[in-house]
């Protein structure tokens, strides 16, 4: 079981040392212990670290992940939170991918102003797909 301190899983995931330690204090992570003054963990952390960040990144609060990272297959409640998460994301997805439809079509497109383009203005407006 390879063990990393503090500073190495800080320099791996990017993150500050007192983010590491709030996150634990927020339960999202665990240490292992310590060498010294220096908290270790285990190198499976990182994988923790980047499901927090996706996470985060995708608009779980830290609350929200804490309790899904301690959930059991029997927590109907948190379930039904996370189909719902699942349905928003779904709903961000194609919000993205109609603005990235519409940029791609901008960068290429000789009308002037850009965003009076009927390619532009349908790819923005299309309704999501069912």
């Amino acid at each position: 079981m390879a063990l990393l301190d503090i500073a190495e899983v800080a320099e791996r995931s990017g993150l500050a040392p007192s983010a590491l330690r709030y996150y634990e204090r927020r339960g999202l992570i665990a240490s292992e212990g310590r060498n010294g003054l220096r908290r270790t963990f285990r190198s499976e952390v990182l994988v923790r670290l980047s499901l927090v960040a996706c996470a985060r990144a995708s608009g779980f609060t830290l609350a929200e992940i804490a309790r899904f990272v301690t959930a059991t297959p029997d927590d109907t409640e948190l379930r039904l939170h996370l189909a719902a998460k699942a349905e928003q994301l779904d709903a961000e997805i194609d919000r993205l991918t109609r603005m990235r439809a519409s940029l791609r079509h901008a960068a290429v497109c000789t009308r002037s102003p850009l965003v009076e383009c009927p390619e532009f203005k349908q790819a923005i407006s299309d309704a999501p797909a069912a």
